[in-house]
């Protein structure tokens, strides 16, 4: 079910019936560190699929409140190493200020808890680095909520679509990211640049993501990367703006647009869609709305060599990839996603980043 937050992305939690992959006290998981609004989704998916929310933490009480209010009777942490020190506790859950996300996420890995992090996952390519080597020092995953694939209906059944050979071979993907900027809701953090790593290492991880996902690639060569601050000279440290190219080692292309400039008049926060060409189709991913017509709405339009279709996606696909992570997590399997996709995206964009910062010099 689509979240009556349509219009605010940093509030936006979907959620859905889903099968419960797991009885009550199976598998327990923790909330913390509520900095940006994407762990209420975080939280849903998880219980939605049967996973039991045992604790929230935050040192602010104001925000565990806010949590509390969407999770009522919650036992509430004292500490945050009073979630670590929990030997039933397999999953801690977290939506830190980006640059902190990798110490936490270090902090459960040693502690012998999977780590579940809004994105974008790191902030550097350092601590990109030490994460993989903690990963294999550990063996407990370093998992990222990619939610404009993960916790969007039509992004999940489009690289079903795909994978079962909808549009043959797929040679294109183009992501369109416009979000609302909503500037005076916003943290201080939100516009610094070292606490959130520029526009193509945060809303840029998603489409990196996407594209890996829908065209299988491993690995990607930055072509184009460039970042703008078009209209906000009153927050230097934003970037409202960014762009990107990219070649996959599969041959295939990517141009990613992002930007913090979708009108107010828009029902939603952000009118996302993909494109995607392939040898024997062509797709278009419609993920939030329609606009003048529906909001929410999550719809993909399919043309290939026997039909055209308009498919509904919206309650009627739902969100698989939290019950397969609840179950990698306890079979410490891959399903869900592999550690090195979820890595690679992050390394693109911050590679892509690092492009653009380079290039406004």
């Amino acid at each position: 079910m689509a979240d009556p937050n349509i219009g605010n992305g940093a509030a936006y939690a979907p959620t859905a019936k889903a099968e419960k992959v797991v009885a009550p006290g199976e598998f327990n998981f923790a909330a913390a560190y509520l900095d940006h609004g994407h762990i209420h989704g975080q939280t849903n998916g998880l219980k939605d699929a049967g996973g039991t929310l045992k604790w929230v933490y935050d040192p602010d009480p104001q925000k565990v409140a806010e949590f509390l209010d969407r999770n009522p009777g919650t036992p509430v942490a004292d500490s945050f190493s009073q979630l670590l020190e929990d030997p039933d506790l397999q999953m801690v859950a977290a939506a830190a200020v980006p640059s902190e996300r990798a110490a936490i996420g270090f902090q459960c890995l040693e502690a012998g808890k999977d780590y579940f992090t809004d994105k974008a996952p790191f902030t550097t390519l350092a601590q990109l680095e030490t994460a993989r080597a903690k990963v294999a020092e550990t063996g407990r995953k370093y998992m990222v909520y990619y939610s404009e694939r993960l916790h969007n209906e039509a992004g999940m059944k489009a690289g079903e679509l795909i994978a079962n050979g909808a549009v043959g071979r797929v040679l294109q993907v183009i992501n369109l990211a416009p979000h609302r900027l909503a500037k005076t809701t916003r943290p201080d953090w939100f516009f610094d640049k070292e606490k959130y790593g520029g526009i193509l290492t945060d809303i840029g991880s998603h489409q990196f993501e996407q594209f890996l996902s829908y065209t299988g690639a491993k690995d990607a060569t930055i072509n184009f990367a460039r970042v703008e601050n078009f209209n906000n000279a009153d927050k230097p440290g934003l970037e409202d703006f960014g762009e990107a190219s990219l070649t996959a080692n599969t041959g295939a292309s990517f141009y990613c647009r992002l930007d913090w400039f979708t009108p107010d008049g828009s029902a939603s926060w952000g009118d996302g869609r993909t494109f995607v060409v392939g040898t024997e189709g062509i797709m278009e991913v419609r993920k939030y709305m329609d606009v003048a017509r529906e909001a929410p709405a999550s719809k993909i339009f399919l043309v290939n060599g026997t039909e055209e279709q308009e498919i509904q996606c919206l309650d009627n696909t739902g969100f698989p990839f939290f019950g397969e992570l609840i179950l990698d997590s306890l079979n410490r399997t891959e399903n869900a996603m592999t550690q090195e996709h979820a890595f690679k995206a992050a390394e693109l964009s911050l590679k892509a980043q690092a492009m653009a910062d380079h290039l406004k010099f």
